[in-house]
């Protein structure tokens, strides 16, 4: 398979290094020449596609997940097929089929529980949540994942999991391709009825990934044997080893949970994804509160928890920033307070983030609290619509952040954004967007009294950001019109940056109007 790399498909691709091999395939880190950025590259190998079968089933994949556009799914970008003459090593007459993934830099969960044995309480909730938010958005469309365990997940450079390789992932309409009685996916986590090769749907990856908690917790897969059948058959007929007891710091809440994910009666097990998720978040604010602090990536999905899991949580660990501002009023309040003064004052000179005074001739438009809304139209997933609100509080150090985007792109959407509800209407004439993250690019947008808009053409371009700054001040082309709704629509995030953080949006008008 060596002699593969070098090779160019399609004009395109070009195949660096092989990453990665199975029975039906090889995944290399390859380069698009076209956009120039890494890929990855599944390609299916040459006495595979030979198959009709097999090579329905590769095929299958490449649809499975181009459906998907979700921040933790591996996406597909592009496929095609290898001919005979595009390079070494395609000299036999059969063609080969290829799928191209985003490139995904980092490690598998199996390699980080190989390095660590077990991972931090409330950083296994976390991977869980997100695996389980991506086989929601699988399931919403039908598609079974089917071999759900941890080498199939990808822990990204920013700690945050993404699932990948539905190579056996078939949708619940389609007939034939898997014969009953024929199991498929890893012994280790399979589920009873799939071990039995009975129908399977989305509970069945439900209790696989209640396995990947259960091994993220206790350093091990709860089940082993001298073969593979007798594995499988442990699910089918014997109770996990109680979790407690191999991690007595878990909590009942916790072990519930892990019980409920792997019953093996289909009546008992989670019903749906939303009912684990919802499980899942009330316990990561349980363990969060036990311990008063988050670590790796629970952190970043402590933010994205609904109201009711955040209330849980210690004001330590909503708010850690302040706790060292109350620490440092006690032991010494005069000086705190010069040294908060003089750091204000550095703030206010060194990033725009202050209220400033209005453009001459202009006032503040009075914007109350929760009137703003985070704009995903091309996604249809939202953009942290609990943290909308952050950008009419009047306070710079909350912020709304959009989705984070792996290799500084919006995975092909043509942008992203929040708006601001100027009820009943405003003929605005500038707008300052205060913004932790430099250099993004973006437009502005309006949209008359009436319904909340839904799609972009809902608005009407006032105006375009070219490179933003901390505070980025914009004069708005309204000529005069008032308009309802404004629009922070970002279309290129900066270089080497994931999302775009947005702290306040402001509107200005006349002050005669």
């Amino acid at each position: 398979m060596s002699s593969q790399v070098g090779t160019l498909l399609s004009g395109r691709y070009r195949l660096d290094a092989q990453i990665g091999a199975g029975g039906m395939s090889t995944v290399y880190r390859a380069f698009d020449t076209v956009l120039e950025r890494q890929v990855a590259i599944k390609l299916m190998h040459r006495d595979i596609a030979a198959d009709e079968d097999q090579l329905e089933r590769f095929r299958r994949e490449a649809r499975a997940v181009a459906q998907l556009n979700h921040p933790h799914v591996v996406g597909v970008i592009d496929a095609g097929e290898a001919t005979p003459e595009e390079g070494p090593g395609f000299g036999e007459p059969v063609g080969m089929p290829y799928i191209v993934f985003e490139y995904v830099e980092g490690e598998t969960l199996k390699d980080r529980l190989r390095r660590q044995r077990r991972l931090p309480v409330s950083e296994a909730v976390a991977y869980a949540i997100e695996i389980a938010r991506a086989l929601q958005a699988a399931h919403d469309r039908r598609i079974v994942h089917r071999d759900v365990k941890p080498q199939n997940v990808l822990i990204d450079e920013e700690g945050r999991a993404k699932v990948t390789d539905f190579g056996i992932a078939r949708s619940l309409t389609e007939e034939g391709l898997t014969a009953d009685g024929r199991v498929l996916g890893t012994t280790d986590y399979v589920s009873p009825e799939q071990a039995l090769g009975q129908a399977v749907g989305p509970q069945s990856d439900l209790y696989s990934l209640g396995i990947v908690l259960y091994e993220m917790l206790t350093g091990d897969v709860p089940f082993h044997g001298e073969n593979q059948v007798t594995v499988a058959m442990k699910h089918v007929r014997e109770e996990l080893p109680d979790v407690q007891l191999r991690r007595p710091e878990v909590s009942s809440a916790l072990a519930a949970v892990v019980d409920r994910a792997t019953a093996k009666d289909l009546d008992r097990r989670y019903q749906t994804d939303a009912e684990l998720i919802q499980d899942l978040e009330d316990v990561l604010g349980i363990e969060t509160a036990r311990s008063g602090q988050a670590t790796g990536e629970a952190t970043a999905v402590l933010r994205t928890l609904p109201p009711g899991a955040r209330r849980r949580l210690p004001w330590r660990v909503l708010h850690p920033a302040r706790i060292v501002a109350v620490l440092a009023l006690i032991g010494a309040a005069a000086a705190v307070a010069a040294v908060l003064m003089a750091t204000k004052e550095r703030t206010e000179r060194g990033t725009g983030t202050r209220n400033v005074k209005p453009p001459p001739g202009l006032r503040s438009v009075s914007l109350g609290q929760s009137r703003a809304k985070d704009f995903d139209p091309f996604g249809g997933d939202g953009e942290h619509a609990t943290e909308a609100k952050a950008v009419v509080d009047q306070d710079v150090k909350s912020t709304w952040s959009t989705e984070r985007y792996d290799g500084g792109t919006l995975n092909n959407k043509p942008g992203v954004g929040i708006f601001v509800d100027a009820k009943p209407s405003v003929a605005a004439r500038a707008m300052d967007v205060i913004s932790p993250t430099r250099q993004w690019r973006g437009e502005i947008y309006a949209a008359p009294n009436g319904p909340t808009p839904q799609k972009l053409d809902d608005f009407r371009r006032l105006a375009r950001i070219s490179q933003s700054r901390t505070r980025t001040r914009v004069r708005l082309a309204t000529n005069g019109r008032r308009y309802r709704y404004y629009l922070v629509w970002i279309t290129k995030l900066p270089p080497e940056k994931s999302a775009v953080e947005i702290a306040e949006v402001r509107l200005f008008r006349l002050t005669s109007s």
